[in-house]
């Protein structure tokens, strides 16, 4: 029987994407994963009900280093996404996103470490272990900031930038992601790390603290206010998800020479995006075109006012380049969206839009 590729954290928005691509293509998945996040559940039940006993799902906390264990000892290949994603959560309860983000790993590493023949392992880092990005200098425009720096402007933040951890999550993650890299060195194992930016799709819905895309077009069909945190022209650079599912594919297969490196994962300067920019784009997909309504907040702390990943390092070692475009991957998860608000409203008939999806945002545990 072939070993199956382990997912931790394979019920998420990218964990159940990737394994259903995996899926299609042929390969066993076992995924990973407590279903504490919202929504997983439905993802679990999409994956059974495409790929039936493709699909092996082990219901165990990462957390647990014995269930880990026997997970990593069956696989051909790790793909490490189990985490606790929200900065606010971090900040409330420092002590579990430890335990989840670098304890977790930890414990991947050791199972993996105590392997005569051990598979290899991708893990999936964050854009944060960078900070805020003090002293990289911008210019205000009328619609976001720009680098002063033109390395920066056209190309992005490479990994030559110091790490800077500003956040409880960020210190979790960073750990793990320097944890991930030395075990490739010290103890020989095939591990390798994608410090992620943002990504969006269809089958996210998001929340201010992770999936922001999401958490803004869910707000905007719904009619409800969206909460900029700053001025609205900060900078990220946005990932369609099967952008990422395909350098995930492409990383996965040029593991080895990847071994020991870390790499900048996003959709560069030709896919970034200013929170107000993205407001005007979802006005173009309204039916009426209207533009959301905003209210303004403090901006957060070692939030930076530009980030947009440079990814030539893992171009060059893989050949990945993106292929789809801002406004089509927003268009796809918006019509999903839109899609989700129509079969909600076939149960809340006699309700308005936003109470309908406030509904299902509460009965999903997602923050509105």
């Amino acid at each position: 029987m072939t070993p199956p590729v382990l997912i931790t954290g394979g019920a998420g928005f990218i964990g159940s994407s990737l394994a259903d691509r995996l899926l299609r293509e042929g390969e066993p998945v076992l995924v990973l994963d407590n279903l504490s996040r919202a929504f997983v559940e439905r993802n679990v039940e999409l994956l059974r009900q495409r790929h039936g006993a493709g699909v092996e799902i082990l219901l165990c906390d990462i957390r647990d280093a014995q269930a880990v264990s026997d997970a990593v000892r069956r696989a051909s290949f790790v793909f490490h996404l189990a985490a606790q994603v929200a900065v606010t959560r971090s900040v409330s309860d420092p002590a579990l996103d430890f335990e989840v983000n670098a304890r977790g790993t930890l414990n991947v590493l050791e199972a993996l470490r105590r392997l005569d023949r051990p598979p290899p392992l991708l893990f999936a880092s964050t854009s944060k272990v960078y900070g805020a990005l003090p002293h990289l200098a911008l210019e205000r425009h009328e619609d976001r900031v720009r680098p002063l720096c033109e390395r920066a402007r056209d190309h992005g933040i490479s990994e030559a930038q110091p790490l800077d951890f500003q956040s409880p999550h960020a210190c979790s993650k960073g750990a793990a992601d320097q944890y991930v890299l030395d075990y490739a060195r010290t103890f020989g194992l095939d591990a390798a790390v994608l410090r992620m930016s943002c990504i969006y799709g269809p089958r996210q819905f998001g929340s201010e603290d992770q999936g922001w895309i999401a958490h803004f077009v869910g707000r905007a069909i719904r009619r409800d206010p969206i909460t900029l945190h700053g001025d609205g022209l900060q900078v990220r650079d946005a990932l369609f998800i099967e952008d990422l599912v395909d350098a995930l594919l492409l990383a996965r297969r040029e593991l080895k020479p990847a071994s020991g490196c870390a790499f900048n994962l996003g959709g560069g300067p030709e896919r970034a995006v200013s929170l107000v920019e993205l407001l005007d784009l979802i006005a173009e997909l309204d039916v009426e075109g209207r533009r959301p309504a905003v209210s303004l907040a403090a901006r957060r702390p070692g939030d930076p006012p530009y980030y947009v990943s440079d990814c030539r390092a893992f171009q060059a070692l893989t050949g990945w380049v993106p292929r789809v475009a801002l406004r089509d991957g927003l268009r796809a998860l918006y019509q999903w969206r839109l899609g989700v608000e129509e079969r909600l409203g076939a149960v809340y008939a006699d309700a308005p839009a936003s109470a309908r999806l406030g509904r299902l945002d509460r009965r999903l545990g997602v923050a509105s």
